[in-house]
């Protein structure tokens, strides 16, 4: 078990990303539960000692990444300005495509009533969203889903997760949803962004 322990370490510090725990079981040669048993285990042992790195489960993939209570001077020593929040706009996209994925940026336009490309582009680029596939349609839109870089962003493990979403008909959906994904984000203890809606970048 510990040398399964260390190889687990190993390779999910060395990748930097997330990896598949059906890879992890193949490459390992062992049961997906018992890669499961292990990494809740060293998560446990992480927090528990109060070192720096954490285990993280994201749906059926794993990834180590640094404690969030050290983000300060991790940005301070590698001169990293802070993230910049997510506007309004940005906010919604993310919604649509989090509730409703995976669905075309024309979809994205029709419920947001306002063109989205240039919101689309910047969670793109930000690794929130991705290119999931592309739609069986002329033109072959291609399909946006959720990442795991935005399962941690807002601090959960799978979309199950995610709050229940309210009536969008109105604005208060929209304020609802917010105020459902902050309480969200502070009962997990996990820095993630900020709902605040921002002057710049708006659509």
């Amino acid at each position: 078990m510990a040398e399964l322990s260390s190889a687990l370490e190993a390779i999910l510090f060395a990748s930097g990303e997330s990896i598949p725990v059906a890879r992890l079981s193949l490459v390992l040669g062992t049961e997906e539960s018992e890669i499961l048993r292990c990494a809740e285990e060293l998560a446990a042992e992480y927090e528990q000692s109060g070192r720096g790195m954490r285990v993280l489960l994201l749906g059926d993939r794993l990834q180590m990444c640094s404690a969030p209570e050290y983000a300060q001077y991790i940005t301070k020593a590698l001169e990293q300005r802070k993230p910049a929040q997510l506007s309004q706009s940005a906010l919604e996209t993310l919604a649509v495509v989090a509730y409703f994925q995976p669905v075309t940026r024309a979809y994205i336009d029709q419920v947001r009533g306002v063109d989205s490309s240039y919101t689309v582009s910047t969670l793109l680029d930000r690794g929130l969203i991705a290119v999931g596939g592309k739609l069986e349609a002329p033109g072959r839109p291609a399909l946006l889903v959720t990442t795991d870089a935005f399962l941690r962003t807002m601090g959960v493990r799978s979309l199950d997760e995610l709050p229940k979403l309210p009536d969008m008909s109105g604005g208060e959906g929209m304020e609802e949803l917010q105020r459902k994904i902050e309480q969200l984000q502070e009962s997990s203890g996990v820095e993630q962004i900020s709902l605040d809606e921002i002057k710049a970048n708006e659509e």
